[in-house]
């Protein structure tokens, strides 16, 4: 890629859908600076998961930050709450990180500004996802706002997008543009509470999610489940 080409800073968890929201950065043209936060939630292998898929997006920098919201608590992820196993209810559960995507998408702008950088990615939709309310298109767009209001490059005219290709996407999507890309889909981590010998659960939302995906997609499922989701 060429060294004249634009940065875009991408936020990288490890699981599925930020590696193949980063890799559309890549697509789209863009050098990639990868930003993963360590924010002290119950287990470090999705930190492992984004370090390979930085390293596999060949990202120029991967930053890992450390904010720890155990501090604050009020979620399974970051406090001593058992992770739901019943499967995906209506209502916001309690794997829910109070305002999260907030604040990674702030750090990122930070970054972004710093950089020089205008775009970012996050890997958020809107369709097959555990109802978690900052992962809406009406919060990405209110967070555009607020970037243009809150920045020196916003106040000058320099506006911030933030782009979230996989916004209106089911997870079977996800899968299938993960395979489009060449992606190789077992780097990634989507487990809340992994099981003895860094296995997926199989029975939490977010591996409930996961293996719906790759069923409806039609596409092997590489990850290896503890229990059958």
């Amino acid at each position: 890629m060429p060294t004249d080409s634009p940065f875009a800073v991408a936020l990288v968890s490890g699981g599925l859908d930020s590696m193949v929201a980063a890799a559309r950065a890549k697509e789209d043209g863009y050098r990639l600076l990868a930003l993963s936060i360590d924010y002290n939630q119950r287990h470090q292998v999705e930190l492992a998961a984004a370090h390979r898929i930085a390293g596999m997006l060949g990202a120029e920098r991967h930053v890992v930050l450390t904010l720890d919201l155990s501090a604050f608590g009020g979620s399974a992820l970051t406090a001593d709450i058992a992770v739901p196993k019943g499967g995906v209810g209506a209502d916001i559960p309690i794997t829910y990180v109070p305002a999260r995507n907030t604040i990674f998408l702030s750090l990122a702008l930070g970054w972004a500004e710093a950089a020089g950088a205008r775009d970012l990615y996050i890997g958020v939709n809107a369709l097959d996802y555990s109802g978690y309310p900052d992962c809406r298109a009406e919060f990405i767009t209110a967070f555009e706002e607020m970037a243009a209001l809150a920045t020196k490059a916003g106040v000058e005219g320099d506006r911030f997008v933030v782009h979230t290709p996989l916004q209106h996407l089911s997870k079977a999507d996800i899968v299938r543009e993960a395979a489009r890309l060449g992606l190789d889909a077992g780097l990634s981590w989507s487990c809340y509470d992994p099981a003895l010998g860094n296995r997926h659960c199989g029975l939490c939302d977010s591996c409930r999610l996961r293996a719906k995906g790759f069923a409806e997609a039609g596409l092997p499922d590489p990850t290896v489940y503890a229990a059958v989701p």
